[in-house]
């Protein structure tokens, strides 16, 4: 549920806190004052698109935040606290958007750097907003398909048929790639073999040309390290070397240590150094006995690794991967012995549209059951608003297996008794069609889980006893959901348990709007004002007592 909008320099709000209600709330005022401010900010909050234009004129940035109730939202709440966005002892949803001159904008939530595209999957469960021009959208398949699909449950189960659908084609396509292709597929099945066996032939290993750069590094040094090496042992552990030399200068100050303090430092200075002349001496006498001047074996690792260069080159690519190179090609010929299996490719396509088929018609079973109830309600909703003897129904016409399913989903809809059903977008007017659509949002919000509703002028293009029948209709909304109505209608606003009114006024030379929670006899001016325009007069507010059920 909403609890709170804030707005700071947004297109022509200067500052606006706004604290929501549980119910009905009807937000009203003379066109051009604002109304659709409101929802425009809650958009962005939810992830739609930031233009610059939204900052108010001379200002750096706009300032956008809303609080959210996740209470009866369970399943949010704990995504949210997973993703590490909400604490275990929180409840509340704080979104805030900033959005400058430059058109850049930055995102929070919970105080926490988002994505847009975070704002967006969250705003799906947060508020579900219809449009004025929803209408317009209905005379496209696509649109009747997924209300029906929402309507019917089964948008996981769409899922399932396209990914199904998907595989079976991908299977279907390399079927038709190896009929028709398979010349093509023999010539390069052929010279990758040729390369398989040149490779195979050397077998290169991971890590195996670093060991022979070192061993040929050593093996082509070899003579010049042993001599370094025994000369060096010999400098050190021979008759007159360095630690004969060390023992030596220890026994001369040792006795006179007691005497002379520096002598006893020095001791142990020599007595370091004997030590590591004695490690020392112990790995030169390891390298004289590794190091073999081999000839055979310098030019055994001389040819293997010209080898490597030679096929490394062939390959284009570093000496070091063609172990790398010689797995891409052994994976390649795999796929290629498998698309060459013409029954092998066949009969995975008869599995994957076997797969498919029985998704479809898991999907088909769904919206059979789904658009059985969904045309009764709309056809009852639709005779009270004003359009007895109206049929609505939902048809469900066989076509190709395609991505949506087996069948294509059409509104029809017959406008007078004993007419026969016909496509909507062949019957209805414009009045009409709100009205229709204006049937259909009702009817499918009941429906949804979604804790807040907000209604953008959806009553347009009707008055009288149906505006009167709209607004029940959302108040009878209001009783299980956070409803917003943003309506030019008298009958739709006083049917709201709470009214907001927007108004404009020039301050410094610019254009503010505000929005104001009325009181009583603030309403009854409004919906005075919703009734007779300008011109108020005595009869008019007794009228708007009236419908607001005032004495």
């Amino acid at each position: 549920m909403l609890l709170n909008l804030s707005l700071d320099h947004f297109v022509i709000v200067d500052h606006l806190e706004l604290h929501f209600e549980e119910g009905f709330t009807a937000l009203t005022g003379e066109t051009g004052a604002g109304k659709s401010i409101t929802l425009d900010a809650l958009g962005l909050l939810l992830g739609d698109k930031a233009d610059f234009s939204q900052v108010r004129s001379g200002q750096k940035e706009a300032k956008l935040s809303a609080l959210f109730s996740l209470e009866n939202l369970p399943q949010l709440r704990a995504d949210l606290i997973e993703q590490g966005l909400m604490s275990e002892d929180e409840e509340e949803l704080a979104i805030r958007r900033i959005i400058s001159a430059e058109g850049k904008s930055r995102n929070f939530i919970n105080g926490q750097t988002a994505t847009v595209a975070q704002l967006k999957k969250i705003g799906e469960s947060l508020i579900d907003i219809h449009g004025q021009n929803t209408h317009h959208s209905l005379n496209s398949e696509s649109t009747q398909r997924e209300i029906l699909d929402a309507f019917s449950g089964c948008l996981k189960t769409t899922q399932s048929v396209k990914q199904a659908y998907q595989q079976w084609q991908e299977a279907k396509n390399a079927l038709h790639t190896a009929q028709t292709q398979s010349e093509q597929l023999l010539v390069e099945q052929e010279l990758l073999e040729r390369h398989q066996k040149e490779l195979s032939e050397l077998n290169p290993q991971k890590d195996e040309w670093d060991n022979l750069s070192q061993q040929y590094d050593i093996l082509a040094n070899a003579a010049d390290l042993l001599r370094a090496a025994e000369n060096t042992h010999h400098m050190i552990d021979g008759e007159q070397g360095l630690q004969v030399l060390t023992a030596r200068c220890m026994r001369e100050m040792e006795s006179l240590s007691n005497i002379e303090a520096n002598f006893a430092e020095n001791l142990q200075l020599l007595a370091s150094v004997e030590a590591e002349l004695g490690e020392i001496s112990n790995n030169l006498r390891d390298v004289m006995a590794r190091i073999d001047v081999d000839g055979q074996r310098l030019s055994d690792v001389d040819e293997r690794m010209s080898q490597w260069v030679s096929l490394a080159k062939k390959h284009r690519v570093e000496e070091n991967r063609l172990p790398e190179k010689w797995q891409e090609i052994q994976n390649r010929l795999q796929s290629l012995e498998a698309a060459a299996d013409l029954d092998v490719l066949t009969e995975k396509v008869r599995q994957a549209e076997k797969v498919y088929r029985q998704e479809a018609q898991t999907l088909s079973k769904l919206r059979q059951q789904g658009a059985k109830q969904f045309s009764q309600e709309i056809t009852q909703t639709m005779h009270s608003l004003s359009m007895e003897g109206a049929v609505f129904q939902v048809a469900l016409n066989p076509c190709e297996a395609s991505s949506y399913g087996l069948e294509k989903v059409q509104y029809q809809i017959a406008m007078n008794q004993g007419s026969d059903l016909r496509p909507l977008n062949k019957v209805a007017s414009g009045g009409e069609l709100a009205r229709i659509s204006l049937a259909i949002q009702v009817v499918a919000s009941r429906y949804t889980s979604v804790p807040t509703l907000i209604f953008d002028e959806v009553d347009t293009g009707i008055g009288g006893r149906v505006a009167e029948v709209v607004g029940q209709c959302l108040a009878q909304l209001g009783k299980n959901y956070q409803i917003l109505a943003v309506t030019h209608l008298a009958q739709v606003a006083a049917s709201a348990s709470h009214h907001w009114q927007v108004s404009k006024h020039e301050e410094n030379g610019q254009t503010i709007s505000e929005i104001q929670v009325l009181d009583k006899e603030a309403r009854i001016a409004e919906i005075a004002r919703m009734i007779g325009g300008k011109t108020i007069t005595q009869t008019t507010i007794n009228h708007a007592k009236e419908m607001l059920g005032y004495e």
